[in-house]
């Protein structure tokens, strides 16, 4: 089934957040992952304020996919640029829903 990350980024260093994003594309790439939004919030339509944040979702061919690009070595490798970076949250999805 597919499967999509979801990270929700409040970016702390726009030059490390864009070495972030430039370094672990590749790593996406080389567990079939395909790159569907990439965008800053405009505004929050209902509920508490989401405050300034970019969000992105990749989509992968499986959940098993998915994990295994988070764990690989190669993501992995970027953990402290990514704290560097910005505060995240990333949320994996399987489609269909159960």
């Amino acid at each position: 089934m597919t499967a999509f990350f979801v990270s929700r980024i409040r970016v702390k260093n726009k030059d490390k957040m864009q070495e972030y994003a430039q370094s672990t594309g590749p790593t996406i790439g080389a567990h079939k992952g395909k790159l569907v939004l990439k965008g800053a919030a405009d505004s929050t339509l209902l509920g508490d304020d989401a405050g300034e944040h970019i969000t992105s979702i990749v989509e992968f061919p499986s959940l098993d996919a998915l994990n295994a690009w988070f764990n690989s070595p190669e993501y992995q490798a970027f953990t402290d640029l990514r704290g560097q970076a910005g505060e995240m949250q990333f949320v994996a999805y399987e489609v269909p829903a159960a």
